[in-house]
């Protein structure tokens, strides 16, 4: 049975609960103010594509609105190396899916108004793993590959009551009921379809830019903990950045988790400081940070430098929880 959420009965009462909520807040401000930037857009045959290599193109600056949303697709591998244990002892694909359905819940949270949840964007989630990639919602939000968020919080798979340890008054731990709302479930079989999973990115969002041709480009947050068992999966990265609106090329950040024995490589800026043959690629396949992204990892205290790229290699917990939290900061809208 599907449950509607109700945004004011839902509370996450962790200190970094309130700090993400924040932290999201903050870039209302820092968007509205940013100056205007002019992209140019070569177009062929009516089809948007991205300019000439070498020819660096940042916008960025399209106000999102309900008349002018944008777009988040998260691209989540589901592989059998996903059911591998975290330092904490949860599985990553439990880990993620966690950490997925919040950034869901805080995204609803900060388009809920007084007179509903707003529809400033739209977002789907693409699951690889198994035989084929497929969309990574399931019951009423199956049929769809992108929902505007409203749709979301009237349709979570259900809401389960989970346990919170919290500061008491007198400093004690105390356990609190909290509700969490779930939209993706964590599954882990099969090979690391990751060229069939950005395929289907590329399906989607090139008929989501043909509609919305003036808004605020699509962002996709790729997640992965393996190499890629289907192909070379660089020219389809190539294929999705190519992907563009009037206001800049679809924004394409790739994540790597790490079951927490490696050391992170966080935003970084050169292909040259990263040894694995396949960290490489996909730092190569990552675009660059925009400046809204560059201002948002720079507050979480990360050293973010010139040609920082929205890539994160062997990622820990608290780096994939601030890799969600910078990369879906475009969903902010600063209509009122």
């Amino acid at each position: 049975m599907v449950q509607k959420i109700k945004i004011a009965s839902i509370e996450w009462n962790s200190s970094a609960d309130n700090a993400l909520l924040s932290a999201l807040r903050e870039g209302v401000a820092a968007m509205a103010s940013a100056p205007r930037a002019q992209a140019t857009v070569v177009t062929a045959a009516g089809r948007r594509l991205r300019p000439s290599a070498g020819v660096r193109v940042l916008s960025y600056q399209a106000e999102i609105s309900r008349t002018s949303p944008t777009a988040i697709l998260m691209v989540m591998d589901q592989s059998t190396s996903m059911n591998h244990r975290l330092n904490s002892g949860q599985s990553k694909a439990a880990f993620l899916a966690d950490v997925l359905n919040k950034t869901l819940y805080t995204i609803i949270t900060n388009c809920s108004k007084a007179d509903g949840v707003r529809d400033y964007f739209h977002v789907g989630v693409v699951a690889y793993g198994g035989k084929d990639a497929s969309n990574g919602f399931q019951g009423a939000l199956g049929e769809e590959p992108l929902h505007v968020i409203s749709r979301l919080a009237e349709a979570p798979l259900r809401v389960e009551t989970r346990t919170k340890k919290v500061a008491g008054v007198n400093g004690d731990v105390m356990e609190q009921q909290v509700r969490f709302p779930i939209w993706f479930e964590p599954r882990s079989q099969g090979k690391t379809l990751m060229c069939a999973g950005l395929n289907a990115a590329v399906k989607i969002l090139d008929q989501w830019c043909a509609a919305h041709p003036s808004a605020f480009p699509p962002t996709v947050l790729h997640v992965t903990d393996g190499h890629p068992s289907d192909g070379d999966p660089e020219p389809t990265a190539d294929r999705l950045k190519g992907l563009a609106t009037n206001d800049g090329s679809c924004l394409l950040f790739n994540l790597h988790v790490d079951a927490g024995e490696g050391e992170p490589l966080i935003f970084p800026n050169d292909e040259r400081a990263i040894k694995d043959r396949f960290g490489k690629a996909l730092f190569r396949m990552s675009s660059l940070l925009p400046p809204h992204a560059l201002e948002a990892a720079a507050r979480k205290g990360y050293d973010v430098r010139p040609g920082a790229r929205g890539f994160v290699f062997n990622a820990g917990i608290e780096t994939i929880a601030d890799f969600f939290d910078i990369g879906t900061r475009p969903a902010i809208s600063v209509d009122r």
